[in-house]
């Protein structure tokens, strides 16, 4: 029975979806909204029943139509898949939560969207065959398209157009990568690829470099990995701020399948193919740092230096990648759910602040003085904190733990020296954005609006964002030891090999 939960993540936002397009949940504005809510937290309590079977009993294989790997489509539940899912779904839920105080009235079917996203996400993180991943990334692109037009602006449709062709291109990419792998290895089960690109011979092995760098440049894109990261800074400031904060793990799916793909395809047993990718990935995460770097610096909207701040959190993930270790993958995972919940918790600080500054919004410059900027304020300055990388929350864990697993890299110098460059360029932007936004301000007087508040929902939903970093703090040592447990099994090779080929829904 313990193998079925790992199709509710997946099954249960399709399900919301669906029945959220019909009446009665979808007829009215409070249907929508309280099924919405009850649905997504359900999924997230399927999610998190998943991840403490995956604890106590291992990896969790389902194969779908009862046909095993490689001939059939299975679903893998590992602990990182399944943290990862969990994280989608607190994200999820946090975000209908928010949106349902007034801006899912800005636009149609902003709720089955939202499921509609987290069904690919979800579907990414646990596909254990290569073409699915492709499916599941086409479900999660065509529902963010559609989010992203969320409120009709005409900024938003012209970074939506910019979104919608990059993805495009990806999405061919894909298909010709996957269809040079296929013809080399004959199987698209990522079990059964890690274990036969390592016999290929002669020509084979040049096709499936090939093959296995093509994927580079389309996760790379999905990740926003320089060069390919320019789509990210206006797609995220242009979208509406609570689709920007869900849209806040839509990188993470790009890195996670880097991680994926170039540890237990292209890893250490790949043969002649093994780590093709890791002097890319390492110079490649060093440039991302310092552009993203850059942008947080020369932004003008606090919403463009967040779009940036992903950049440089994307940026740190990939080098950590590019190590290759078991502990550097452990910090990556501990580094990705901190900096998906802080993101997203500013984004929506953006919104709360932008409201009750009128015209000015989001501006980094003098205006009219918010209307409550001891809360706003406060939120601000755990979120900064955190971003910054400053103790006693869990950015400066983070941030430490990234340090030490990288002090042992081909030019670590070079990387440090960026590294700690780039975190004191963010230390100046958000402190000054900060001051700027609450400390100066234009001697006018707004009157008090109610629809300007902070209403209770909103502020609900940027508590347990901003909880994160506290609670992430305080459970350090479990957090860090179940990420080490994630990484091992991430980075050994014939347990991977062997629960997936000779797994199967018993």
């Amino acid at each position: 029975m313990s193998q079925h939960l790992i199709f509710l993540p997946i099954l249960l936002p399709m399900f919301a979806g669906v029945i959220l397009l019909m009446s009665p949940f979808g007829k009215t504005k409070t249907n929508r909204r309280f099924t919405s809510l009850c649905l997504s937290v359900l999924t997230f309590i399927a999610s998190l029943v998943l991840l403490f079977t995956v604890k106590a009993d291992g990896t969790q294989i389902y194969a779908i139509g009862d046909w095993s790997a490689p001939f059939g489509i299975v679903l893998v539940a590992d602990p990182l898949s399944t943290i990862l899912v969990c994280l989608t779904t607190l994200l999820g839920a946090v975000c209908v939560l928010y949106a349902s105080s007034s801006d899912d009235e800005k636009g149609s079917f902003f709720h089955p969207l939202v499921h509609f996203l987290i069904l690919g996400v979800n579907g990414a993180f646990l596909t254990g065959d290569a073409f699915n991943l492709f499916v599941f990334f086409e479900v999660l692109l065509i529902a963010s398209y559609s989010l992203l037009m969320h409120g009709g602006y005409k900024r938003s449709t012209r970074a939506a157009l910019h979104y919608v062709i990059m993805n495009l291109v990806g999405s061919a990419v894909f298909l010709i990568a996957l269809g040079i792998l296929y013809g080399v290895l004959g199987t698209l089960n990522m079990a059964d690829m890690a274990q036969k690109v390592s016999l290929l011979q002669g020509d084979d092995i040049y096709l499936a470099k090939i093959g296995g760098l093509l994927l580079l440049v389309v996760f790379a894109l999905k990740g926003a990995l320089l060069p390919l990261h320019l789509w990210l800074p206006n797609t995220y400031a242009s979208a509406m701020p609570v689709v920007a904060a869900l849209f806040a793990i839509m990188t993470k799916v790009g890195v996670y399948s880097m991680m994926r793909f170039y540890t237990l395809i292209f890893g250490e047993q790949a043969g002649e193919l093994s780590h093709i990718a890791q002097n890319w990935l390492w110079w490649l995460a060093l440039v991302t740092i310092v552009m993203g770097a850059i942008g947080v610096i020369a932004s003008k909207d606090l919403s463009k230096l967040i779009a940036n701040l992903v950049i440089v959190s994307v940026g740190s993930l990939v080098a950590l990648i590019s190590v290759q270790t078991i502990g550097s993958s452990a910090a990556a995972i501990y580094y990705l759910v901190h900096s998906t919940l802080v993101t997203a918790a500013l984004f929506l600080i953006v919104d709360l602040v932008g409201r009750q500054r009128e015209s000015v919004f989001d501006r980094i410059e003098a205006g009219p003085p918010v209307l409550q900027p001891k809360l706003l304020g406060l939120c601000f300055i755990v979120a900064a904190i955190s971003v910054i990388g400053m103790p006693p929350l869990s950015g400066f864990i983070a941030k430490v733990w990234l340090l030490k697993e990288t002090v042992n890299a081909d030019h670590s110098i070079v990387f440090w020296s960026i590294y700690l460059v780039a975190s004191l360029a963010v230390l100046v932007a958000v402190t000054k954005a900060g001051s700027t936004i609450f400390w100066h301000h234009l001697d006018v007087q707004i009157k008090p609006e109610k629809q300007k508040m902070v209403q209770p929902g909103q502020l609900i939903a940027l508590i347990i964002l901003l909880a994160g970093a506290p609670l992430m703090s305080i459970f350090a040592g479990s957090l860090s030891e179940f990420s080490l447990d994630a990484a091992t099994k991430l980075h050994d090779f014939n347990s991977n090999i062997d629960v997936v080929l000779t797994g199967g829904l018993k």
